[in-house]
């Protein structure tokens, strides 16, 4: 299996540096980076390690999703899923990744509203991007469109 690479570069402390993050492989962006941007509501035209978590758990997540309602006998027709990553006080000091909150809204054919639900939460478990991640408090908010 491959190994994915990203590069940043900073410049400057932490409350008045910045930095860019480039995702080497892909070559599909460089994104600004900086600290008093990740932890403020607006992200000012900044991204944030959390948003890219964020990324990385979505698609993860819609990938694993699509394989496990297909061995369970569906067929996915379409996957909506966003990712929301919160930063929050570590109680140890600093800062955690406090919790994530995935929401699914799916068409499947071939499974009921407790299939999906089932193979919904499987996926949940199973996804890679999910086991790297545990320790932190990761919901699901499921539910099977017509």
């Amino acid at each position: 299996m491959p190994t994915r690479h990203a590069r940043t570069a900073w410049n400057g402390s932490l409350m008045e540096g910045s930095g860019q993050v480039e995702l080497t492989d892909s070559k599909v962006g460089t994104y600004d980076v900086s600290f008093p941007k990740r932890a403020a509501d607006e992200a000012g035209g900044a991204t944030s390690p959390e948003e890219l978590i964020a990324a990385a758990h979505s698609a993860c997540y819609a990938m694993q999703l699509s394989n496990v309602i297909a061995e369970a006998g569906g067929t996915p027709q379409s996957l909506d899923v966003s990712a929301a990553v919160t930063l929050g006080p570590d109680p140890a000091g600093g800062f955690r990744i406090s919790e994530i909150k995935i929401t699914l809204r799916g068409e499947v054919e071939g499974l009921d509203e407790a299939g999906f639900l089932k193979a919904a939460e499987e996926a949940k478990a199973t996804c890679p991007v999910s086991k790297a991640l545990t320790g932190t408090s990761i919901t699901l908010d499921a539910a099977l469109e017509s």
